[in-house]
């Protein structure tokens, strides 16, 4: 078999579209991005004949960055999402929003297919995972969800860390301004 050769011509343009909410009927919003080059990996993989045929799907992401936050049992619970580009913006992002004083700080990411989430200590399944669903359930992609809590002295059960750590993830995503991002691939 030959290798494909990714032109260096190739770029990556995306192009962002605001969604009409509710809130914002009548407003119109517009948004502009810059694009960096793509990295030689991406460039194979736009140039690869399974994709080059078709152009990468649009999908829905986060204007910027939001936040909620909600008091269960005497315990705080603060959710912060943002768009992030890759899993690496994504990582940066916690470092920049985890509280070391708070009891517990819980997060998911979704970038297309790729996702990751962490319990901080919690029982399995009882954190990460109730936010990625939060995120699933949104349609939102290439976004990062992080929720600190502060514990108030009453402990939930596993029922109650579901219920409020992926309610306080969807009550954030809920109302968030989003924008669709049309990836297009054009020959410069």
């Amino acid at each position: 078999m030959a290798a494909v050769r990714a032109s260096p011509r190739l770029r990556s343009l995306p192009l962002l579209l605001s969604q009409p909410d509710a809130a914002a009927a009548g407003v119109q919003r517009s948004f502009s991005c810059a694009s960096a080059p793509p990295s030689p990996a991406a460039a194979r993989a736009m140039a690869s004949p399974s994709s080059s045929s078709a152009a990468p799907s649009p999908y829905t992401t986060l204007v910027g960055r939001v936040s909620c936050e909600r008091e269960i049992k005497r315990s705080k619970f603060i959710a912060i999402a943002a768009p992030v580009p890759n899993g690496r913006a994504a990582m940066a992002f916690l470092d920049e929003v985890k509280d070391p004083k708070a009891t517990h700080n819980f997060w998911a990411y979704k970038l297309g297919e790729q996702f990751r989430y962490n319990d901080d200590g919690e029982p399995s399944s009882t954190a990460g995972k109730p936010i990625y669903s939060a995120i699933i359930s949104s349609g939102i992609d290439m976004v990062m969800v992080v929720v600190i809590r502060y514990f108030g002295g009453i402990k939930l059960g596993t029922g109650g860390l579901v219920r409020a750590y992926g309610g306080v993830a969807s009550e954030c995503l809920k109302d968030a301004p989003t924008c669709l991002v049309k990836p297009k691939v054009i020959d410069v």
